[in-house]
């Protein structure tokens, strides 16, 4: 089979069942590090559910990511203007981001916004998004550069920050709880050299803490990154951010009470 990244030819990694019933080969390719499964054929099945059952780690998640984006926002790149998280799940981030004071919006194809909403991705603003993160997305893509080409080209952004799961050396042992095989959502497995890969075919720079990752025409300071990055230090200076913006709980809440005043009343009913 060729590679989904770099179009090399990747060998047979080993087998397991997905879904706990479909035979499924993995394979992994030694030009560019990436691990993959064969064709998913199971993925109607397997996002029958958008957001998998077992996906407990959700609120932890996405606290976790709130805290460490926002230091890296206010100190390595840019606080100021529009944000956009795609594949939003129920909205969480997006909410919690705004809570602090970013500009942030959601979108997402296969999931129902549930507390972000009015904040949906409008049209692209003048100058596109500032950045754009898209969270435990990758390993679900089959097509990754096409992913990062379309991101790239429909929201004109030069910053992508994003999470996602690294091994190193060869692919990990079948018990690495990663491959989540009974969701069959998880297909695509990446090491550092397969980010590095991606980032150059964009002419973009890859930095990673090991838990949050980026590409950016930017320059950042790798050290600072894994800094603030830190599950540690990003719970200890998560507050930081909250002090230097505004939060928009509260005009968010004005401004969806405005905008559901001046909704038209349904057909035939008299005020």
């Amino acid at each position: 089979m060729l590679c989904r990244i770099c179009g090399s030819t990747a060998r047979v990694a080993f087998s397991h069942k997905i879904l706990r019933k479909y035979d499924c080969q993995y394979y992994f390719c030694e030009a560019c590090g990436v691990l993959h499964t064969e064709d998913p054929h199971w993925l109607d099945e397997a996002y029958a559910n958008p957001i998998a059952l077992a996906d407990t780690g959700i609120m932890e998640r996405n606290l976790f990511l709130s805290q460490a984006v926002s230091l890296v926002l206010c100190f390595l790149l840019e606080p100021r203007g529009r944000f956009l998280d795609l594949a939003g799940g129920y909205g969480i981030f997006t909410r919690l981001m705004r809570d602090i004071g970013f500009d942030f919006r959601w979108a997402d194809k296969y999931c129902d916004n549930m507390v972000a909403r009015g904040f949906e991705a409008p049209a692209v603003a003048d100058g596109g998004y500032a950045a754009v993160t898209a969270f435990e997305v990758l390993e679900h893509l089959t097509d990754p550069l096409s992913f990062v080409a379309e991101t790239i080209e429909s929201t004109g952004t030069d910053t992508i920050i994003f999470s996602t799961q690294l091994f190193e050396g060869s692919p990990p042992p079948q018990s690495w709880w990663y491959y989540v095989f009974d969701t069959g959502q998880h297909i695509t497995f990446y090491r550092r050299s397969t980010l590095e890969f991606i980032g150059r075919r964009f002419g973009m720079n890859f930095y990673s803490s090991g838990l949050l990752h980026i590409w950016t025409r930017r320059k950042v300071n790798p050290l600072a990154l894994k800094v603030l990055a830190h599950p540690r230090i990003a719970k200890l200076l998560g507050s930081l951010p909250r002090r230097a913006l505004v939060s928009k709980t509260v005009a968010d809440h004005e401004y969806l009470l405005r905008a559901e005043s001046t909704k038209s009343p349904p057909a035939g009913k008299i005020e």
